[in-house]
């Protein structure tokens, strides 16, 4: 897959959606990670902005729009070109990576540099999600699936987005039918909130829909809002707990990651 960068077109889209990648606007880049896609040895590009203003978000200062880039796409791409062989993947993650068209163009790069590309995404795109699915430019996909919903407003701070991840999780399970990317679905939990109520039967539905890798996440104070709590009497007992019965569903995966 070496050579030329490659241009993007969306699936059924018009040439002029395509956006460069090096209008790509990065917050910062993670030269090496053995932990954002599981099994790999990846560079880590974390995008900037997102739509979603999640209470326990620990990447706060991601969710800004319009704040200028902190690296260069072309500075992605040098460190790309010295670590061939070195590395096995990029993962673009954020903020949320699909908001910005020019993320598309960017997998294709890394794709035309002999990387494999994994996404993290919360769902709030489904339909570039699909493009990018579709167009073969994403090998493996981290998607959070934060709660029921009918509860998504009250977690993501946003109105009408209650179908968006849960569309994702469809479009996905019936893409690896065709022999698409493997996917991860996540869920987050904090102690006291409508996520810890929601969890298991979260987990339920996404198993029920076809999904087989899965992971249960605890909130991190690191990163949140200052009045954010991340801890409670008892929480993590009630974690364990919890994992317990959701590992019980039967996964091919399933891994539960705590808060430390």
């Amino acid at each position: 897959m070496d050579g030329a960068p490659q241009p993007f077109h969306p699936a059924g889209g018009a040439p002029s959606a395509h956006c460069p990648a090096s209008e790509l606007a990065i917050a910062g880049l993670v030269p090496l990670s053995t932990v954002d896609w599981p099994g790999r040895l990846s560079a880590t590009v974390f995008t900037q902005g997102c739509p979603w203003n999640c209470h326990y978000c620990h990447n706060q200062d991601l969710i800004p729009i319009r704040v200028p880039s902190k690296v260069s796409w072309r500075e992605v791409r040098d460190l790309l070109s010295r670590r061939r062989g070195l590395l096995d993947a990029v993962v673009f993650t954020g903020g949320e990576a699909l908001r910005q068209h020019a993320c598309a163009a960017a997998a294709a790069e890394a794709r035309a540099l002999g990387f494999e590309v994994g996404l993290h995404t919360a769902g709030a795109y489904p339909r570039r999600l699909t493009d990018l699915v579709a167009a073969g430019l994403v090998d493996w996909v981290g998607l959070d699936v934060k709660a029921l919903p009918e509860h998504y407003p009250q977690v993501v701070g946003r109105p009408r987005t209650g179908r968006k991840a849960w569309d994702c999780l469809e479009m996905l399970v019936e893409a690896a039918g065709r022999g698409g990317p493997d996917f991860e679905v996540r869920t987050t939990v904090a102690p006291g909130d409508v996520t810890a109520e929601d969890a298991y039967e979260v987990a339920r539905r996404v198993h029920a829909a076809g999904a087989r890798t899965y992971a249960l996440q605890q909130a991190r104070s690191e990163g949140a809002r200052a009045d954010f709590i991340a801890v409670a009497p008892g929480w993590d007992a009630a974690c364990e707990r919890l994992a317990a019965r959701i590992e019980a569903l039967g996964w091919d995966a399933f891994t539960y990651r705590p808060a430390s």
